[in-house]
């Protein structure tokens, strides 16, 4: 994220307006939604993470226990639960 003078990019009038709300404070302005893409989508993190949550998924089915997918997987068990059985009550 790049930090800019908001005098240097505002039109005065404008910038007076801002003023009125935030006076002195950094302020975030996030891009426009046609810009934007999904959180994960650009570097491969979601499908990833989609991978990993199948074969925990999978593991899960063939018997493995809520524990043991902790300690491999490194996550508390009660995300391992989320994980598991969130797609167990979409699918009845």
């Amino acid at each position: 994220m790049k930090y800019v003078k908001a005098e240097m990019v505002l039109p005065e009038q404008l910038l007076r307006e801002v003023q009125k709300y935030m006076n002195g404070v950094m302020m975030y302005v996030p891009k426009q939604e046609g810009d934007r893409k999904g959180w994960g989508v650009k570097s491969g993190g979601r499908q990833k993470l989609e991978q990993r949550n199948c074969e925990i998924r999978e593991l899960f089915s063939q018997g493995a226990t809520i524990d043991q997918l902790t300690e491999r997987y490194y996550l508390s068990c009660e995300t391992i639960k989320k994980i598991v059985y969130a797609r167990m009550n979409r699918r009845l």
